[in-house]
């Protein structure tokens, strides 16, 4: 017979409404063994839906997930969230058969279609079972189908009263689409005090109320992010298929598949049937037939079909946000779609700006450009139209160009190409399809043209493609008249410029700029008869030229390690971008002179450019992300400089594609391994300036990093192999001052005072202005140490004027052990200074002890990672998660779960308490 209908019984007093059906009868499920039990008139419980499944071998523990999912399991719910293939049945149930105390969870995997007759009937089933397993406590009055008011009443008493919790896993829950049918289940939740708890697992958030337990900071979220391989997981999984592959292999399959679980299984199977796996993973992508057809069906199917529609016509753009997804579209309610489509994470990605943009996984990118090209040529070539018209407008050029192309837009790419060359220069390449060659007749009659496709090519960093189109321009260009080949010579070198840049050869990039110099205007201004016969000319000025070769010219030489020259080149190219009205190269410019000024000490000026480059619009979206990178970087090296080691963690992260610069990789390194250094990590600390060491450009950064790498060698014990690292470092200031510090340690004073470099002379103010206070620091400690005190405050107060007006504090607090007598000295006898002082001198008595020979001293047993640091800073604030997730571009389920556990790290158990013991233990 079939099944009764469910309907909503008004529940007692004091409780919710809850789904269930009158006069239940049992069914007699009393034991473990479920298999051929049933609901009266329904067909049997199936054991399968009642045990957790064999995980796919092989089976890759992830010790951190784990961990997580039982931290979480100590609340009342653990949700396991992320779309398709994202491992969330393997993790549970490679969780739920791992070793404990107690029995094992109960497990249920939800059906598709289930009713809430069906689920309750396996529910009851379920803890039956968990509950024969304990036999500590006993059975709990479980009904055989939605429970009626009473009964639930009953039961929440029951397991509350239980010893033990029970565990109750849930798989794929996202198939209960009625609320109702998980009413009785959220009561028991909330009424059993604690002794049922939920793990479950879902593609999206379940109909629970699970805001509640997010007020009360009961809930935890594991998401895709978190169940994403790491590059050392990714590693790991390949081993385990017996698949080798090389080293900067592994980073690129991370990169492709950004840790997707299905993604990564994929591959390791597909590598392992090949001869050539380091090829194999280069051709990887989501046109692979089993990767597609699991993206087809299992991400794409279960969407809307106005998302999908949305979602193929936006794949014209590498990125996209609610406006051009409008234009594109023509719908209103295209960036609302998009924002539903990016909530579950994993396959949507949001770079955390305002407007957000919006960003496909790469294998589905592949799938939906495949979906894209099925469209009728025609209407492909209107939503490239429509998306060069919107990056036009939106100060996009080299997007804007790229689209042209595609489109067909002959006149529209050459246009661009003579009015907007100077922000063509590519900077962040963008491997994207090569647009059509244009055709030969349209080239002849505009050469300008193909020199067009040249700079489209080489801003997606194909320099072949982009050799072949300079050449065709430049076989056509002979016979132009003398204004439009003079114009035409200086698209050319820009053209040229950008292919040398490509080539990363510093001397060829030199010439290449100097030759675009040759080609600017002889005069200031365009004359009346300037551009006779052909209206653009005259469109690239002094100031254009001088803007993009100054700043190829500034690269190349931040590139080499040579930073005053740098430093003077953007300089130069700044002022001239910004009077030509380019905030591109201006972005370009200002960005890198932020951190040519925190490497030097000038902390302020580099904070207020820092602060300049990342309000400007350009530096929105992925598209200006290495540009914002050096900024970030720039903040990071400022705030480190300040003993702000949370801030500077935070915007260290922040700083990204900056560190694969090698300038900017070097700059990275200081600032990375003083912070671990500070933190009570040398180890860590050695390994990174040492490796930095290796690849560090010019002798300026490499003694930089020796010498840093030298003071911690010597504060761990290795004062042999400091002083040969100096030994191979050469002459400069900051080698001479580690040489003084690493004398110091091993205690001859009069060693170091005549290692110590002059910091008064006048050239040395034109030492990094870090290096000039240390010494001058260590002086002012050598002559208080050999009894002249006097000498000793006057050099000390001389430092003070210098660090004062930049706000250096690190020189002070992280300095030699009698610097604090000299300061405290100061407060008694009188100083400029008081107040700087006075904090610096309780700064210094709050310093955690400093790291010996035999290891840095630690106060955690678990130190807290560096997202950890970053909110346990803001905890300090009256922001709420939900400010501080919004600060720092995370879900607030994140900032959740990072809370939880800097709680248990400090031991605390609310956040007044942990700020508290934080600051005992100076991490803030």
């Amino acid at each position: 017979m079939p099944e009764e209908a469910d309907q909503v019984v008004t529940a007692p007093s004091g409780t919710s409404d809850i789904t269930g059906t009158p006069d239940l009868l049992t069914t007699g499920l009393d034991s473990p063994d479920v298999a051929g039990g049933a609901l009266p008139g329904g067909p049997p419980l199936l054991a399968s839906r009642l045990t957790p499944p064999v995980p796919p071998e092989p089976v890759l523990l992830r010790p951190r997930l784990l961990d997580r999912l039982e931290q979480g399991a100590s609340g009342p719910v653990t949700l396991v969230c992320a779309p398709a293939g994202w491992g969330k049945t393997t993790l549970l149930s490679t969780w739920a058969q791992g070793e404990r105390d107690g029995p094992a969870p109960a497990w249920v995997t939800v059906a598709e279609g289930e009713t809430t007759r069906r689920l309750w009937g396996y529910l009851a089933a379920a803890l039956r079972t968990a509950a024969a397993d304990d036999p500590d406590d006993g059975p709990p009055p479980v009904p055989d189908g939605p429970p009626r008011p009473e009964q639930l009443e009953t039961l929440a008493a029951a397991l509350a009263a239980r010893e033990r919790p029970v565990l109750l896993v849930l798989d794929d829950l996202h198939r209960v689409t009625d609320p109702a049918a998980l009413t009785g289940l959220e009561f028991l939740l909330r009424h059993s005090d604690g002794r049922l708890r939920l793990v479950a697992g879902a593609r999206g958030e379940p109909p629970l109320a699970l805001h509640r337990w997010r007020l009360a900071g009961e809930l935890t979220v594991i998401g895709a992010d978190d169940l994403a391989f790491t590059a050392d997981e990714v590693a790991d999984l390949l081993v385990a298929h017996g698949v080798s592959v090389p080293v900067p292999a592994v980073a690129r399959l991370a990169e492709r598949t950004t840790g997707w679980p299905a993604g990564l299984r994929f591959a390791a199977l597909a590598l392992g049937d090949g001869a050539d796996p380091a090829r194999a993973v280069e051709r990887f992508a989501g046109d692979q037939p089993d990767v597609a057809a699991y993206l087809r069906d299992e991400v794409l199917a279960p969407l809307e079909p106005a998302t999908r529609d949305v979602l193929r016509r936006v794949a014209v753009a590498v990125a996209v946000h609610a406006d051009l997804a409008a234009a594109l579209t023509g719908r209103p309610d295209a960036g609302h779609l998009l924002a539903g489509a990016a909530r579950e994470g994993g396959f949507l990605h949001q770079d955390g700006g305002s407007p957000q943009w919006y960003r496909p996984h790469p294998l589905l990118a592949d799938v939906l450009r495949d979906e894209l090209d099925r469209l009728p040529a025609d209407e492909v070539r209107e939503l490239h139209r429509r998306a060069a018209d919107w990056y036009g407008t939106h100060d996009r050029p080299a997007e804007a160009l790229r689209h042209a192309l595609l489109a067909g837009a002959w006149a529209d790419a050459t246009e661009l190409l003579v009015t907007r060359w100077p922000e063509l220069a590519p900077d962040e390449p963008a491997a994207v399809p090569a647009p059509p060659e244009p055709p030969a007749e349209a080239v002849r009659r505009d050469p300008e043209l193909a020199l067009a496709a040249a700079a489209e090519r080489a801003y997606a960093g194909d320099p072949a493609a982009a050799d072949a189109q300079l050449r065709r321009a430049l076989a056509d260009a002979a016979g132009l008249p003398a204004p439009r080949r003079d114009r035409f010579g200086r698209l050319a070198a820009a053209v040229e410029l950008s292919l040398a840049r490509l080539g990363a050869d510093h001397e060829e990039v030199r010439r290449a700029a100097d030759r675009l110099l040759a080609t600017g205007p002889a005069q200031e201004s365009p004359g009346p008869d300037d551009g006779a016969g052909d209206p653009r000319a005259g469109t690239a000025e002094r100031d254009d030229v001088r803007a993009v070769a100054g700043a190829a010219h500034g690269l190349a030489a931040l590139a080499e390690g040579d930073l005053s020259t740098a430093r003077d080149r953007f300089a130069t190219a700044r002022e001239a971008a910004r009077r030509a009205g380019r905030p591109r190269t201006e972005l370009l410019c200002v960005s890198r002179s932020a951190l040519l000024e925190a490497a030097r000490g000038a902390l302020r000026a580099a904070e207020e450019l820092a602060r300049e480059a990342l309000s400007m619009p350009p530096c929105q979206g992925w598209s200006s992300r290495s540009d914002c990178g050096y900024a970030y970087l720039a903040l990071a090296i400022v705030d480190w400089q300040r003993d702000r080691p949370a801030e500077a963690t935070a915007h260290l992260a922040l700083a990204g594609p900056a560190g694969a610069e090698p300038g900017g990789a070097a700059l990275t390194a200081l600032c990375r391994a003083g912070l671990l250094a500070d933190g009570g990590d040398p180890g860590g600390a050695l390994r990174t300036l040492a490796e930095a060491r290796t690849a560090a450009p010019g002798p300026e950064l490499g003694g930089w990093l020796a010498a840093d790498e030298a003071q911690v060698r010597a504060v761990v014990g290795d004062v042999d192999g400091a002083r040969a690292l100096l030994d191979a470092a050469g002459d400069g200031p900051a080698p001479a001052l580690a040489e003084a510090r690493v004398r110091l340690r091993a205690g001859d004073a009069r060693a170091a005072e005549r290692a110590l470099p002059d910091w008064t002379g006048s050239g040395a103010a034109d030492w990094p202005l870090p290096v000039r206070l240390g010494a001058g620091l260590l002086d002012a400690a050598l002559a208080d140490a050999s009894g002249d005190a006097r000498r000793g405050g006057r050099l000390l107060e001389e430092v003070l004027a210098l660090a004062e007006p930049d706000g250096f504090r690190r020189v002070f607090t992280r300095a030699e052990p009698g610097v604090r007598d000299l300061l405290a000295a100061r407060l008694d006898s009188g100083t400029a200074y008081w107040a700087t002082v006075s904090e610096l001198v309780r700064g210094v008595d709050a310093q955690p002890v400093a790291a010996t020979a035999d290891g840095p001293a630690r106060r955690l047993d678990e130190p807290l990672t560096e997202r950890e640091l970053t909110i346990l800073r803001y905890l300090q604030s009256i922001l709420s998660n939900v400010e501080i997730a919004a600060e720092l571009s995370l879900s607030v389920n994140t900032v959740k779960t990072h809370v939880r556990n800097i709680y248990r790290k400090l031991d605390a158990t609310r956040r007044r308490d942990a700020v508290r013991r934080a600051r005992e233990l100076r991490l803030i």
